[in-house]
């Protein structure tokens, strides 16, 4: 059954494909004949190019009705996207446990290092204050 769906899919867009390209091959492509038909063939089909510009650009539709789309669109917008917003930001500060680091050491994998700090507490990350506090602790007793 898929298999048959899948078929019958394909050869319709096939043929809307091949029915789009053959209508734009016959618009663009000259026809070999004379020089002069093909200047004939030419000069018509810039005129339909003219023609479907001048069409877009009038599009029907005024710059004040641009305006109003453009506005009822920005309503929309914050009448949509404002509350999902809102309700975000609730659910992420009402509901999520956020993962904070666990108390005590650390297991030995963590702290693997190649080389010491450059400080003076070689042992201490940078932000460690427990760590800091001890290290200095030890400096002032070693040092009295």
């Amino acid at each position: 059954m898929l298999a048959l769906r899948t078929t019958l899919s394909r050869a319709a867009m096939a043929r809307t494909l091949t029915q789009t390209s053959q209508r734009r091959s016959a618009q663009t492509v000259p026809k070999l004949s004379s020089e002069a038909e093909m200047k004939k063939e030419a000069i018509s089909h810039f005129r339909a190019r003219i023609a479907r510009q001048k069409e877009i650009e009038a599009g029907g539709h005024s710059h004040a009705e641009e305006v109003i789309e453009m506005n009822k669109w920005i309503k929309i917008s914050i009448v949509v996207a404002l509350p999902a917003c809102v309700l975000l930001v609730v659910k992420d500060v009402l509901f999520e446990e956020h993962q904070h680091r666990p108390e005590g050491p650390l297991p030995d994998y963590m702290k693997i290092r190649n080389k010491e700090f450059p400080w003076e507490c070689e042992d201490c990350a940078l932000f460690d204050n427990d760590c800091w506090k001890k290290c200095k602790e030890e400096q002032a007793n070693e040092a009295s």
